[in-house]
């Protein structure tokens, strides 16, 4: 099996999590292609670092890979599912970070869950994509979790109007919107006030940020539907972003579609272990707070 590595290079813990899967090789039938983003952390390590042939770009990477392997936290995947795109790539997250919705398997866990993909005894869940088209060039860009029209850093409200297909939803001034997958519902739209929303669903969150109208609030549509953010003429400039990276400073009035992609990221689940389980395990469901301050004093 050909496994692709990509990792969050501002964590140091990277070069050991990565060795650890790399000495895998000795036992297990693996073949290892480093983004090439990682091989100046390997530095010290000049038996890996010289290593011509390990280090890939993004593209030969994908070409070359079964699997990808994101070290890191939900932003690593993030980066890593705009790498894998429409390739069918499957793809899974070692967390090295804190909350990790998407990246859920720990370091220690690594090793048997490569076991299991190699014995296929796996899940394979497809995640649903957005796709977003901004202003008259209609350029095109997919997110995972979210794509956010907001003010871009300005002191004034934006005006927004929104349209789901043809029809007229809402229109308020505000901070921004959230459009999100089920999956982003666990990201910025639950800290704007959202659903949790289970991924499998086949819905998009219209989610208002900090609307100055008591009457905005969440909206849940098929993802059949065709979500249209209209940044009105007296606004000042918006920006448009996708996962938390910034596509676009738009003058309006602007138009920005966004819809469901039309094709999905494959995660590689654990069949012990479901959705219900990380939502208790991430959001300390179940666990007495008091406990939990004592611990942090």
């Amino acid at each position: 099996m050909n496994i692709g590595i990509i990792g969050n290079t501002e964590k140091e813990t990277v070069v050991d999590a990565v060795l650890r899967l790399l000495k895998l090789q000795e036992s297990l039938p693996l073949e290892f292609y480093l983004h090439q983003d990682l091989r100046i952390m390997f530095k010290k390590h000049k038996h890996i670092y010289s290593h011509k042939k390990l280090f890939y770009s993004a593209d030969k990477l994908i070409n070359e890979a079964d699997i990808v392997i994101a070290f890191g936290g939900d932003g690593t995947m993030l980066k890593a599912a705009r790498i894998v795109g429409h390739s069918d790539v499957l793809l899974v997250g070692i967390n090295l970070g804190k909350l990790g919705f998407l990246a859920e398997i720990s370091l220690e866990e690594m090793e048997q869950f490569i076991r299991d993909i190699l014995n296929s005894q796996h899940l394979i869940e497809e995640r649903t994509l957005l796709n977003v088209t901004i202003g008259e060039k209609r350029e095109s860009h997919c997110a995972l979790n979210e794509v956010v029209v907001d003010k871009n850093g300005s002191s004034r409200l934006i005006h927004i109007s929104v349209y789901v297909d043809n029809d007229y939803l809402v229109s308020f001034p505000g901070d921004g919107i959230i459009i999100s997958t089920p999956t982003g519902s666990t990201a910025y739209a639950l800290a704007a006030g959202g659903p949790i929303v289970v991924p499998t669903t086949n819905v998009l969150i219209v989610q208002p940020v900090s609307p100055h109208s008591l009457s905005a609030r969440t909206v849940i549509v098929p993802d059949t539907k065709t979500i249209r953010v209209v940044v009105e003429h007296i606004s000042p400039e918006a920006r448009v972003t996708a996962d938390g990276q910034q596509l676009q400073i738009l003058k309006p009035p602007a138009n920005i579609f966004i819809q469901k992609a039309d094709y999905t990221i494959k995660l590689a689940k654990r069949r012990d272990r479901n959705y219900y389980d990380t939502l208790r395990a991430k959001l300390l469901w179940g666990s007495d707070i008091r406990l939990l301050k004592g611990k942090m004093k």
